[in-house]
């Protein structure tokens, strides 16, 4: 059930992210076309191609972090035994929890403080672009929590203590037989 919830959160901001991203192609496509054919540009493109680009990283680790989709190695855990790789999994749960908490404190403070501050050419509050840390936090947190209980209460499957994934373009089984 909470899965279920938090694979929907990610849908929604997938397709935050496919709009942000058709955005930007228009607007900096746009404002190129106006420079050289018109000699004239959109003022406005720039910063905001700047701000979506921020928030869609952000947005991107979330679905990222669901879909364990980050990069790593697992040339040191696939060599440990079941419970070496399960502590080693749950103490990076700990300190990816740890991490983003330490991300939602940075973000909100600079929220508040940049909260008065208005950016140079949209003058909207700069708060905006760092509450997109804050976001990722308040969302990263239930994947993260979720992880961590399934690990802890033994539903994880041992196939699922290796979050690498292989390539499609990689080749399959042993590289050095």
């Amino acid at each position: 059930m909470i899965q279920s919830f938090i694979n929907r959160y990610c849908k929604v901001l997938a397709l935050l992210m496919v709009f942000s991203l058709a955005l930007m192609v228009v607007m900096v496509f746009g404002n190129v076309v106006m420079r050289y054919g018109f000699n004239s540009g959109i003022t406005l493109s720039e910063e905001l191609s700047r701000w979506l680009f921020v928030w869609m990283t952000f947005l991107g680790s979330v679905i990222a972090l669901n879909e364990r989709a980050h990069l790593g190695t697992d040339s040191l855990i696939a060599r440990l035994p079941v419970a070496g790789q399960k502590l080693c999994l749950g103490s990076t749960y700990v300190v990816m929890l740890y991490m983003s908490w330490l991300i939602f404190q940075g973000s909100w403070a600079q929220t508040v403080i940049n909260w008065e501050s208005t950016s140079a050419v949209m003058e909207t509050s700069m708060g905006y672009l760092y509450a997109s840390g804050v976001v990722f936090a308040v969302l990263a947190a239930p994947i993260l929590l979720l992880n961590l209980w399934l690990l802890a209460s033994g539903q994880m499957a041992d196939s699922d203590l290796i979050g690498i994934r292989e390539s499609d373009d990689m080749p399959h089984g042993d590289p050095h037989p």
